[in-house]
């Protein structure tokens, strides 16, 4: 998980940087942030689907959609849902090692 968070946290900075050096030619840099999504993801990522606890999630289409308007919009960043947006958000208020240990807790409880 360590590896897959640290590419997220790349691939967000750097949609953010580019975003911002390109916007005055007129383009726009969108960095989706989904967060769990219906998709089948976690069933092949921990092999049993019975360990993925069942709660309602978007579907790829609306996460996709969500995704398109944004971009459309011209944002930088965009994160569907309001808890997938506080999670996102929170940690600019918190320590990194606050941050860490939360993400590790989320992770058990998913499973």
């Amino acid at each position: 998980m360590s590896v897959y968070f640290a590419t997220k946290a790349f691939v967000l900075s750097f949609s953010e940087a580019v975003n911002n050096e390109v916007c005055d030619k007129g383009v726009t840099v969108t960095a989706l942030c989904p967060g769990s999504t219906e998709s089948g993801f976690h069933t092949i990522a921990l092999g049993d689907s019975k360990q993925v606890k069942k709660r309602k999630l978007p579907s790829s289409r609306e996460v996709a959609e969500y995704g398109y308007k944004a971009m459309m919009k011209g944002k930088a960043v965009a994160i569907p849902g309001l808890k997938n947006t506080l999670i996102a958000t929170s940690v600019r208020f918190i320590s990194r090692s606050l941050a860490v240990k939360a993400a590790r807790k989320i992770q058990e409880n998913k499973h």
